[in-house]
Parts: C-alpha cells; sequence; structure tokens
C-alpha cells in the first residue's frame, strides 16, 4: 500500500504532468541511465546479469523512441518515469534495479545539463555560420558606401562591410556567452540523490567521464537545485535574439521603397492576402518579435527561482518550458537572419546615392577646422551656420566654392573642398576601428579569424 489512501485528482494530474513538454529529453535520459546502471554493476550494487538486461532494455526503448512507437500511457507522469517503466515491462524484475542509488531530482538535473550543454553547442554552430555570411557579404561589398545614422537621421557615412562587421561583433560576444554556458555544464549532478547524498558506493567519477563531464558537484544540495545553467543560457539567448532584431530591423528598413538599400530573397518574404504587389519582410520582422520573447523566458524563469527554498521544488518542473522555448526561438531566429543575409541583394546605386548626401560631411568640415586650431565648439556653430545657411538656399555643401567657403573661416581651404568629395568623408575615418578600407580589411581578417 502505498503513502496515499485516495486516487490523485484528475486535475492535478494535469498540472503535475510534464510528459508533453519534457518526452524531448529522452535520449541524455537514455544516456544517463546507461552510464548509471553501468556503474552500479561496476560497483557491485547491483549485479552483472542484472545490469545487462537492463541495457537490453535500454536499447530497445531508445529504438521505439527513435521510430516514433514508444508506448506512452496515460499514467506517464514525465519522461523519466515512462522509461522506467518501459525498461521494467522488457527487462522484468531487474528493471526496477535501474533506479538504485538515485532519486528523479539528480536525474532531471542531469537530463537538462546535458540538454544545456548540447544547445549551448548548437547556438553555437549557428552563429558561427550567421558570422561566416555576414563575413562573406562585407567582402562582396567591402567598398560600397552607404549612410551611417543615429536617431535614424543620417550621420556620417561608412562602408557597408564596415556596418555588416558590427554584427560580427556582437555575434562574437553572443559565441563567448554560449561558450561560458557550455562551462557552466561540466559538472556532474547525478549522484546527489534527492537532496543529501546516497546510501551506496558510487562512482560519480566514472559516470561523470562516460557523460563527458569534467567533475562531479561538490554539493548535493545545490546539485539538485541549480538552473543557474538555464539562466545562463536563456541570458544568452535574449541577448543574441536582441541582436538580431536589431538587424531585423535595419532590413525591414532597408528593403523598404523609401530607402531601396536592398532586396530580400522571396524564400524569406511573403506576400500580401490583398494586394498583389507586396513582398514583404516577415521573417525581418519576425526576428524583432522574436526577441522579446525570449527575454520573457528568461523574465519567467528567473521569477520562477526567486525565493525557492532549498533544495528541489516543483516550480522548477516550469524550466523545461522556458529552456524550450527560449533555444528554439533562437535557433530559428538565427537561421532566418543567415538565409536573409545570404540571399540579400543590396543596390549599390541607391546607397551611393543616400551616401552623397553633402550635409552628412558637415563634421568632417568642424573637424578641420579643429585641426586649423579653431575651438571644437566655435567650429561646431559655424558650420552648423553653413549647414542652415545652405540647406536655406537648397544646396549642397559639395557645391559651395571655395571663395563662399571663406566667407565662413579663413580656415577653409582647397582641402575643405576636396573634404566635401564623397571619397574624403569616407577614407578620412582612418582611427583603429574606423570605416576607412584599410581598417575595414583589418577588421576582416581579424572577423575571419575568429572562425579559425
Amino acid at each position: 500500500m502505498n503513502r496515499f489512501s485516495e486516487p490523485p485528482d484528475p486535475d492535478f494530474d494535469a498540472i503535475n504532468r510534464s510528459l508533453d513538454v519534457d518526452k524531448r529529453l529522452w535520449p541524455f535520459d537514455v544516456a544517463q541511465s546507461r552510464a548509471h546502471v553501468a556503474m552500479l554493476a561496476a560497483q557491485g550494487i547491483i549485479g552483472a546479469e542484472d545490469a545487462g538486461v537492463i541495457a537490453d532494455a535500454l536499447s530497445a526503448v531508445e529504438g521505439e523512441l527513435e521510430a516514433g512507437i514508444f508506448p506512452f500511457e496515460q499514467s506517464d507522469e514525465d519522461i523519466h518515469m515512462a522509461i522506467e517503466r518501459r525498461v521494467s515491462e522488457i527487462a522484468g524484475e531487474a528493471g526496477g534495479r535501474i533506479h538504485t542509488a538515485r532519486s528523479r531530482n539528480d536525474q532531471v538535473a542531469t537530463d537538462l545539463i546535458l540538454f544545456t550543454r548540447e544547445a549551448a553547442a548548437s547556438s553555437i554552430a549557428a552563429i558561427e555560420r550567421l558570422i561566416a555570411a555576414l563575413i562573406e557579404a562585407a567582402e562582396s561589398h567591402i567598398d560600397w558606401a552607404l549612410p551611417g545614422y543615429t536617431h535614424l537621421q543620417r550621420a556620417q557615412p561608412v562602408y557597408l562591410s564596415h556596418h555588416l562587421l558590427a554584427y560580427v561583433w556582437m555575434l562574437s560576444r553572443d559565441r563567448q556567452r554560449f561558450q561560458f554556458v557550455a562551462s557552466q555544464c561540466s559538472l556532474l549532478p547525478l549522484g546527489s540523490g534527492a537532496l543529501a547524498g546516497v546510501n551506496f558506493d558510487t562512482d560519480r567519477g566514472r559516470v561523470a567521464d562516460e557523460l563527458g563531464f569534467e567533475g562531479v558537484t561538490a554539493n548535493s544540495l545545490d546539485a539538485v537545485s541549480n538552473r543557474d545553467f538555464i539562466v545562463d543560457c536563456l541570458s544568452a539567448s535574449a541577448l543574441c535574439a536582441t541582436h538580431l532584431s536589431r538587424l531585423g530591423a535595419e532590413l525591414v528598413l532597408w528593403s523598404s521603397q523609401e530607402f531601396g538599400f536592398v532586396e530580400l530573397p522571396d524564400r524569406w518574404t511573403s506576400g500580401s492576402s490583398l494586394m498583389p504587389q507586396k513582398k514583404n519582410p516577415d521573417a525581418a520582422e519576425l526576428l524583432r518579435a522574436k526577441a522579446p520573447r525570449v527575454v520573457g523566458d528568461l523574465s519567467s524563469f528567473l521569477s520562477v527561482l526567486h525565493a525557492l527554498p532549498l533544495a528541489y521544488n516543483k516550480d522548477m518542473q516550469e524550466d523545461k518550458e522556458y529552456l524550450f522555448d527560449g533555444v528554439d526561438t533562437l535557433a530559428l531566429a538565427l537561421a532566418a537572419a543567415t538565409g536573409m543575409v545570404e540571399g540579400a541583394r543590396f543596390d549599390r546605386d541607391r546607397m551611393s546615392e543616400a551616401a552623397a548626401d553633402g550635409m552628412i560631411a558637415a563634421t568632417d568640415l568642424a573637424d578641420l577646422l579643429v585641426r586649423r586650431g579653431v575651438p571644437f565648439r566655435e567650429s561646431h556653430a559655424l558650420v552648423g551656420r553653413i549647414v542652415r545657411e545652405a540647406l536655406a538656399a537648397d544646396r549642397q555643401l559639395s557645391s559651395l566654392t571655395l571663395d563662399e567657403l571663406r566667407g565662413y573661416s579663413t580656415e577653409l581651404d582647397d582641402e575643405a573642398v576636396a573634404l566635401l568629395a564623397q571619397d574624403g568623408w569616407l577614407e578620412s575615418k582612418a582611427s583603429e576601428g574606423g570605416t576607412a578600407l584599410v581598417r575595414v580589411r583589418e577588421q576582416l581578417a581579424a572577423a575571419r579569424a575568429l572562425l579559425g
């Protein structure tokens, strides 16, 4: 007779059941069960014959799950109990020994850390594919000019290559964050039991080696209640998705008729149900919308963990929905971003025309005066007056003659006239990290080195 005198309420079964969410953990549960059972046999905790029968049953269960023919039952609360039940059905009495010297608490923690480690590796690979696509696009458009913006107002011209490489450096930091996530998945929780350890002479190091861990956790209470690695994964995912949202926002703007800087590939756009002429940048728009979703996963899970006493609490069952959603959403966003970058067709003439707006050379003109000894605030005010009067006369700065420039300041000479030519604006930014081609080529070399 078990502890309870009445069956669970059906609604309790519904709220308590997590199988629909956690069934995707089955490869990790099978792997850790294999390693655990082999260790139990090596330590003499269970017999070698029983261990062999259980191992065979695990292989059979693995085959059923891979083929999609695993016989789930309504009574299966989660994937861990479902696998254990099925192993016992196949292995008979020996199957009842699979759970010796472990608890679902350390079992679940181990499955999750194995999943997160794999998710981090997959995210790193996807980030590197997008970095490679951006590098290729930058190399193909190395000297294509376009306006740089602040406040979405034309500010200073840059090369498209320089602009695309900005995302490479964002993504390189995202890759580092996922490398940190992987490092936080390096210690094995299994063997911690429910919270206090186990009553058997287990060899946790053997299991750790088998499953690819660097070592084992030091404190059983911390091991079964730790979900920091999920927070780290969701945090890295949220920031990466936010970076992608910025790229998506620019692709939406740039592909509009008002900008006309880029045409996105047909396979990453859609049409209108009413207007046949439309080509909508839906994938780019969804990059904007997916970011707050992942941020929400992070925020929600932090709220779940808030103020939980040690050790395990059922609240933590909610970890999987947030983790899986964050990982899956980021994977889709990275795939979409990569596809759009790889297939983007940029319009050089349209970008060059926008970058040729003479007003965006105003800062260069002010800097020239500073180099001639004019205090910056004074030169800023003077050039501001030149811009105002040129706009009033419906003229570009580049149309001003030498005599007209000298009428504002004797420090404005032939060099000022040359500076107002478009090539001068771009190539004058030769400081480290600037947009001049010599610096862009340095960036490209450094970016290629990121990928080894």
